[in-house]
């Protein structure tokens, strides 16, 4: 089950950040001191690395089994799209008084499948409670770390030509 719930997971992560990358750009030009403007370029390089990143550590996790890098990697991510739901998407939603992008497949798809699937890896022994006490926190963090770096190389090597993206 747990190998099941990788792979849906993976796909909850391609249909959030692909809901992302369409509006988010757009929103975040609106969004005041919630979210900083960012163009539809750099976003979407991003997410597309998340989402490249996701698959890949369901990759290892299915191929690794149990009590593995690619287990923890994993349960880590998930960890991370857990939080998400909440941070921002319901978050912001909730204090603009206006839906933010992403909100929906948030509470739909990665609610529901991440909570699973790390209920489903502490059940399989895919991964350790005490072990995922301090790899889980340092994944999340990782990631957290990664975006802005993202953004940056998006910027870089997909510079957007035009301000119609990037709203200020």
């Amino acid at each position: 089950m747990f190998i099941i719930l990788t792979w849906l997971f993976v796909a909850a992560v391609v249909v959030h950040n692909l809901e992302e990358a369409l509006l988010l750009p757009a929103w975040s030009g609106q969004a005041g001191r919630w979210h900083s403007p960012v163009g539809a370029r750099e976003f979407r390089f991003a997410v597309s690395m998340l989402t490249l990143l996701a698959g890949t550590t369901a990759v290892l996790a299915s191929v690794q089994g149990r009590g593995s890098l690619g287990a923890y990697l994993l349960s880590g991510y998930a960890l991370a799209m857990l939080l998400n739901v909440v941070f921002p998407h319901l978050l912001v939603t909730l204090a603009m008084r206006r839906y933010m992008p992403g909100t929906a497949t948030a509470v739909a798809l990665n609610l529901p499948v991440t909570a699973a699937l790390l209920r489903q890896a502490f059940r399989e022994e895919y991964i350790a409670p005490m072990r995922f006490a301090w790899a889980g926190p340092a994944v999340v963090m990782a990631i957290m770390l990664s975006i802005p770096a993202l953004f940056y190389l998006g910027r870089k090597l997909w510079p957007d030509t035009g301000k119609a993206s990037r709203r200020t």
